[in-house]
């Protein structure tokens, strides 16, 4: 814990640096590759919707004995297919420890009374009263609601979070970027449920629109760090834009990774009491949201908001500008400690950016060869 803390106290004061921004066309490889499959994923496989969104029938058993819980699927499975004929396009899951729930687009011919079979062939089967036994019908038509509100809402969002980050950093950029990062977030979600055929339910589709309110909170953190630095180095001129955004962002690293453990582990004991002890339902489909949507946005507040932040503004002239005089600086203290024989370069100086230590050091060294040369003479000349 304490070299951890060491390492974060490091990273803050500058005295050891991760090349994020230097590197950012291996994080843009790695996000490039991660969308790309994703993208497979939804438009190939697809997404696994359910109940709610695709409409159709739900039955549910509760106060299942234990005995009569032993090979659950097996026995409402058989149920349905002798009461209706058929027993395709079943999902059958455990809820609970004790109420077990048939779901199927359609049940028998779809009909209310091919419904009621069902319902009392499992209050037999399950050995239960038939008043345990519940059933719904959901039309498709709530589902395609449900969807179509939620774009509106991912579309107003994106609007609102554009405009306001516009208005509070002064700069388009900055917006353009933070909605690159959430769109990257949202897409890498999405497909992680495509590819592994988990379910999307309503609770799933309010937790992918919770986690672009976290995952713009932490870019808005390390942004307002970047905005600090870039405006101190564009007015001492030490620090090329680059140089000072990937400061920002070993600045708030360790803050990120705290914050993201901490939101991270309060929804793990959620996923695991959801799936041992009370089954599918709306708790563990949003926890799962939630979990996968966090974890990809620190991902990405870290490794894609910031990168594409300084790759953008890269392009600007007063950008140039304010490189090109960082790394002239740079490269005349660079020579002042070479004069003095590199005896007070730090070995943990990184991407050329000289410290204040270091600084101070190349003063020292003038003054005390000034001092020397004013009481020596001769070892001005044959200086």
């Amino acid at each position: 814990m304490a070299s951890f803390a060491k390492f974060g106290n490091d990273l803050f004061t500058g005295r050891r640096q991760i090349d994020f921004i230097g590197k950012r066309r291996r994080w843009y490889l790695v996000s490039l590759v991660l969308i790309v499959l994703a993208l497979i994923g939804i438009f190939g496989r697809g997404l696994n919707f359910s109940l709610e969104f695709t409409g159709g029938s739900e039955v549910r058993v509760a106060s299942v004995s234990s005995a009569q819980m032993a090979d659950y699927d097996q026995r409402a499975r058989d149920t349905v297919r002798q009461a209706t004929g058929s027993d395709d396009n079943l999902i059958i899951t455990k809820l609970g420890d004790d109420t077990v729930r048939v779901q199927s687009e359609k049940l028998g011919n779809g009909s209310a009374a091919a419904t009621e079979q069902v319902r009392v062939a499992l209050a037999k089967q399950f050995q239960v009263p038939e008043s345990a036994v519940t059933t719904q019908f959901i039309g498709p038509s709530w589902g395609e609601t449900v969807t179509r509100k939620a774009i509106i809402a991912l579309i107003v969002f994106l609007v609102l979070v554009s405009v306001v980050l516009a208005i509070y950093f002064r700069t388009w950029t900055m917006a353009a970027a933070a909605v690159i990062a959430l769109l990257h977030d949202l897409i890498i979600t999405v497909g992680i449920y495509a590819l592994t055929g988990l379910e999307v339910s309503p609770a799933t589709m309010i937790g992918f629109l919770t986690i672009l309110g976290y995952s713009m909170y932490d870019t808005v953190v390390v942004f307002d760090k970047v905005r600090e630095n870039t405006q101190d180095a564009a007015r001492t001129g030490r620090r090329t834009y680059a140089q000072a955004a990937n400061y920002a962002v070993n600045q708030t690293l360790v803050r990120s990774i705290n914050t993201s453990v901490v939101a991270l582990l309060p929804i793990a004991a959620l996923l695991i009491i959801g799936y041992f002890f009370i089954g599918p339902g709306t708790l563990l489909d949003l926890s799962l949201a939630l979990f996968i949507g966090i974890a990809v946005g620190t991902y990405s507040s870290i490794f894609v908001a910031t990168p594409v932040l300084a790759s953008l503004r890269s392009r600007e002239p007063a950008i140039k500008e304010q490189d090109r005089r960082a790394l002239a600086y740079q490269a005349a203290q660079a020579k002042a400690l070479d004069e003095v024989g590199g005896e007070h370069r730090s070995a943990e100086s990184i991407s050329g950016v000289i410290e204040p230590e270091q600084e101070k050091a190349v003063a020292s060294a003038h003054s005390r060869a000034r001092t020397r040369r004013d009481i020596h003479p001769r070892a001005k000349r044959e200086d």
